[in-house]
């Protein structure tokens, strides 16, 4: 599970991704640029516990995680990512019905990780009620510097990659009406990735604990009173009147 972001600035490459820069003019950008992660990877290389050999098994597998994440987020039609291979890809979360390639790319990948069985009033994250644009902006102003992500270990390697990760950030913005807490919000997951003779995605499963992300972004007192909170927010946890005027709310990276 990658939650990175990345700031809407034109790139000029990066040492973690490729397929980002000198592509030419036909890749469709989300934000009509490619992104920079100049935040994000500063917060990862600030934070990481492990640093792979170049050229590794777990250097390449992390590389690759993190491409096909840019992909996913800032691309807007299948045949412009070459991560995947479109014709045969399944995204699955915690054993969930696997999304479809057109799928994922219109739900986004915090829609598609978040998605729940709860009852509504019980889900802290209502994806049915977000947007592919509404959910970036959530989590990017709930976590300014990014919500970076390593490989902790690669237990195969291809055509069937099972590898386990940690995702970690600082709670520096709110989130859903909660105060940010400035603590560091950190969760592990596993996954199996089934790729082809080009390493080309064709199946992904994803496994984690959400409450261990939701935990952390739960722990700052709410910005505003319960009398403050109008049946609309409630309903699609949406921010209140009095978190969107915290000058700790920003727009972006």
């Amino acid at each position: 599970m990658d939650m990175e972001e990345a700031s809407k600035e034109k790139a000029v490459g990066d040492k973690y991704r490729s397929y980002l820069g000198g592509e030419g003019d036909d890749t469709h950008w989300r934000h009509g640029s490619p992104p920079t992660y100049d935040l994000v990877n500063k917060l990862f290389e600030e934070g990481r516990t492990k640093i792979w050999p170049k050229g590794s098994l777990e250097e390449t597998v992390q590389n690759a995680i993190k491409t096909w994440e840019m992909e996913l987020s800032h691309k807007t039609r299948l045949e412009d990512l070459k991560t995947i291979n479109p014709d045969k890809f399944k995204f699955a979360v915690n054993g969930r019905q696997a999304l479809s390639g057109e799928e994922t790319l219109k739900l986004g990948t915090y829609n598609a990780l978040l998605q729940s069985s709860l009852p509504e009033d019980l889900q802290y994250y209502k994806a049915g009620s977000e947007t592919f644009e509404s959910s970036h902006e959530l989590f990017r102003t709930t976590f300014p510097r990014g919500f970076a992500w390593e490989v902790m270990e690669v237990y195969s390697g291809p055509p069937v990659i099972a590898f386990k990760y940690r995702h970690w950030g600082y709670m520096e913005g709110p989130y859903k009406g909660h105060a940010p807490t400035g603590g560091k919000v950190e969760f592990y997951g596993t996954a199996i990735l089934k790729v082809d003779e080009q390493l080309r995605a064709e199946e992904v499963e994803i496994y984690y604990d959400p409450a261990e992300l939701f935990g952390g972004l739960l722990k700052g007192p709410l910005l505003a009173t319960s009398g403050e909170i109008t049946a609309a927010d409630s309903s699609t946890g949406g921010t209140t009147a009095t978190s969107r005027a915290c000058p700790f709310f920003k727009g972006g990276e």
